[in-house]
């Protein structure tokens, strides 16, 4: 999911519908699909993971799975026709947020998921206070800093991706021929599709791959299907499922990442804007759409969701296709509520082998990473910056990996910065970005 900070002046573009256009049904529904695809693959893989690293059973993860593509539809509804401040009245896809991943991990091993889901309820609205002050605050988030933090949540969900890949950490058959195949098999399509094809294949490269790899799983006698037969035909999700719990170092470690996901959804808005229709965003677009994301994020906790966020994958259709009505990705958001409605929907993905899910996975991480790479080049890279990037990387991924480096601390400070590596990295490229003086001339 390649986040982008603001992009530049405005161009030439002119958008095929408009943001108020409707364009005819027999357009509007393969167009509103074509968002749902280019989404869903990542949507539920986040709960998927989370389910794994918790040790919940297939019937919980199903449930999770439910939950996610309720509250993605929601929130993809009110971000698309904005109520009152609240949603940037713009084609915005909403969904699962990979960037919370790491942070989800950590605090699930030491709180599970209702400490999860508490720190993500009360960080939600401290991101919407953000959204209020978003003139004041957006000039402390240059590509640097934002660039940095990107890099090192995909850098350090690698590892993950490749325990999927595997067949998943606590599997019979870890490392085995057979998860290897699976996971290669799915790689590789998902390549083809992106580098061989164009337009909706493209754009639909990782659900496709993971679709060739769960029918090839199934003769290989790798997927079991007890637990479709079993799910319901219909189930609305109930909220508080998990309860909540709130800690205050799971909090704060949620506050930073919340404060990190701000600053990708002002790139996505601007990215859909300029991509979409050659505009710069409005004020209250961004303010609005950051207002959204944290609001929604709350509301995704109440029903055992992970927090929103704009999908990158949606800003890359837009711009692809010229096509900004919200009308469009208004039809996708009913796509995805209806979709939750319906267990067995649910249940098929859930039952899905982890080496397939791993060979989608691996490509995913990878992109959060080379993404982070391209905003980091977007700014000049002299020695000032390139030091930030370094001293931010090395403390970051480095406590991250061994976070025994800090056992002496309290257990609530090790839960901030020794969970993952992405808050130290935040805290100190930001801290360093406003200390350091401007080098434009020493370049490297």
């Amino acid at each position: 999911m390649d986040k982008e900070t603001m992009v530049g002046s405005p161009t030439t573009v002119k958008a095929v519908y408009d943001v108020e256009d409707k364009p005819p049904l027999k357009e509007a529904i393969p167009l509103g699909l074509q968002h749902v695809l280019a989404m869903f693959a990542g949507n539920v893989t986040v709960p998927i993971i989370i389910a794994g690293v918790l040790g919940l059973t297939v019937g919980e993860k199903t449930f999770l799975i439910q939950c996610a593509m309720f509250v993605a539809g929601i929130a993809t509804l009110i971000q698309a026709n904005r109520i009152g401040p609240v949603g940037a009245n713009l084609p915005i896809v909403m969904g699962t947020s990979f960037g919370f991943l790491p942070t989800s991990i950590a605090i699930g091993g030491q709180f599970g998921l209702s400490g999860i889901l508490g720190a993500a309820f009360i960080g939600g609205f401290f991101e919407a206070i953000l959204g209020f002050f978003l003139k004041t605050l957006r000039k402390y988030f240059v590509p640097v800093v934002t660039g940095t933090v990107l890099l090192t949540i995909g850098l350090s969900l690698m590892p993950t991706g490749i325990n999927y890949f595997a067949g998943g950490v606590g599997a019979a058959d870890f490392g085995s021929f057979s998860n290897l195949f699976l996971g290669f098999l799915v790689l590789v399509t998902v390549i083809i599709c992106n580098q061989f094809f164009k337009g909706f294949i493209s754009m639909s490269a990782i659900l496709i791959g993971i679709v060739v790899g769960y029918i090839v799983a199934i003769p290989m006698g790798k997927v079991n299907f007890a637990p479709v037969v079993e799910a319901a035909w219909f189930a609305i999700p109930t909220p508080f499922q998990y309860g909540m719990t709130f800690h205050w170092a799971a909090i704060a470690a949620m506050l930073i990442m919340y404060i990190v996901t701000a600053v990708e959804t002002v790139g996505d808005i601007s990215g859909i804007t300029t991509g979409g229709a050659g505009r710069e965003a409005t004020d209250k677009e961004l303010s609005g759409g950051i207002i959204a994301d944290g609001l929604l994020s709350s509301f995704a906790a109440i029903f055992n969701a992970l927090p929103n966020t704009s999908y990158s994958q949606n800003v890359g259709v837009v711009s692809f296709t010229g096509v900004m009505s919200r009308y469009v990705v208004t039809i996708g958001a009913l796509f995805l509520i209806a979709s939750a409605l319906f267990p067995k929907v649910g249940a098929l993905i859930a039952v899905m082998p982890q080496s397939v899910l791993g060979g989608a996975a691996i490509i995913m991480f990878a992109m959060i990473a080379t993404s982070g790479i391209a905003l980091i080049t977007k700014m000049p890279l002299n020695r000032r910056n390139m030091l930030i990037v370094a001293v931010s990387l090395g403390l970051g991924l480095g406590l991250g990996s061994v976070p025994n480096a800090l056992q002496y601390f309290p257990e609530s400070v090790k839960l901030i910065f020794a969970g993952s590596g992405i808050v130290v990295a935040a805290l100190v490229s930001l801290f360093l970005n406003i200390i350091f003086p401007e080098d434009t001339g020493r370049n490297a």
